[in-house]
């Protein structure tokens, strides 16, 4: 895949979110202020994600490891 097919397709790709969102009847102004809350509602998400991700895989991590170094007193913690 070449550059210019994928300039192309990113393009294509943001003349359908236009359509589908219907911005391309916006004006300027409108459009600046759309996309300023669009990138910035995505950028919130994207590290909301990655907080809440990265705090999931580590306590799921600490659970695995105490089950593994230690599963009599481990299966008792669980059950008290």
């Amino acid at each position: 895949m070449d550059v210019r097919s994928s300039l192309s397709y990113l393009y294509w790709l943001f003349c359908q979110f236009e359509l589908i969102t219907c911005s391309y009847l916006m004006e300027p102004w409108e459009k600046l202020l759309f996309y300023s809350f669009n990138l910035a509602l995505l950028g919130l998400l994207l590290y909301t994600t990655y907080v809440c991700v990265a705090v999931q895989a580590s306590s799921a991590f600490q659970l695995l490891c105490s089950l593994l170094a230690n599963p009599r007193d481990s299966a008792l913690a669980v059950v008290k």
